[in-house]
């Protein structure tokens, strides 16, 4: 495999190999640069510690795991990452967490002091591309919870990552701040083109957003369908209606289905 991120033949136990539980078994999956890859499966298949793996924040047992060209062998600097709870700090301001990580990620934290006008300027241009323009003085407890979920993207996205890893960004909020915040993920990507991979139980979320969707069996999780999503982008939202839409959100529940009952 060539791509941007690829790991091959992953094993993963947690508690000891002896009388442990076997997470991941046999895991293979391949990500281009600049693709759109979404993982969806049965519930505690494993798909979080996957992206623990892709990320350099776990170590598995067998198998390799390489991140733009590189073995990894501990936490990824190239990743940036967004969670289903945005976890931002309740005494910064809205502008000033989205520039946490410049504060800690080299090569910014060592130049964060003489170009903090440059930083800020690029904070507030992220801000304004959310959808959050003029929101950069609120704090967390002053914003909702899809306001939030954007600030939150932001952050991840603030020192350029080759790599967004998403894991349930969106889970926590009302259908539609959901589907307004898809079409902001679309948009990011389409601008950025940086590589992403979203870890989402919402099927109509992974067909939407996803350039190819893989599909995980039950514990121990391994990839048992890559799917490639044929849409063409941009995707406006009324796609997600279409039966051609709805034809493969169908078949990747008959896939998690089927492999819920094979447990």
């Amino acid at each position: 495999m060539t791509g941007f991120v690829d790991l091959r033949d992953v094993r993963l136990t947690y508690g000891g190999a002896a009388d442990g539980t076997l997470a991941l078994d046999g895991l293979t999956m391949s990500v281009k640069k600049g693709e759109f890859a979404a993982v969806v499966g049965p519930s505690g298949c494993g798909k979080s510690t996957l992206m623990k793996l892709a990320t350099g924040l776990i170590a598995p047992q067998n198998g390799t795991i390489e991140v733009a060209g590189h073995e990894v062998d501990g936490p990824v600097s190239v990743a940036g990452m967004a969670f289903q709870n945005p976890s931002m700090l309740p005494w910064r301001s809205s502008l000033a967490n989205v520039m946490l990580p410049l504060e800690i990620v080299q090569p910014h934290r060592s130049k964060f002091r003489s170009e903090k006008q440059a930083y800020t300027a690029k904070a507030e241009a992220l801000l304004e591309l959310v959808g959050l323009k003029g929101f950069g003085d609120k704090y967390p407890w002053q914003l909702s919870g899809g306001m939030q979920q954007r600030a939150n993207l932001c952050r991840a996205l603030i020192h350029d990552p080759a790599l967004l890893m998403l894991d349930e960004p969106f889970g926590a909020l009302d259908a539609f701040t959901r589907e307004e915040l898809w079409q902001v993920m679309r948009d990011l990507h389409a601008e950025k083109g940086f590589t992403t991979i979203l870890v989402t139980h919402d099927l109509r979320e992974a067909v939407f957003l996803a350039d190819k969707v893989f599909v995980m069996s039950a514990r121990p999780g391994t990839i048992i369908r890559e799917r490639e999503v044929p849409f063409e982008r941009p995707r406006p939202i009324e796609l997600t209606y279409e039966s051609a839409f709805n034809d493969i959100v169908h078949e990747l529940r008959d896939l998690i289905a089927n492999a819920r009952a094979a447990a």
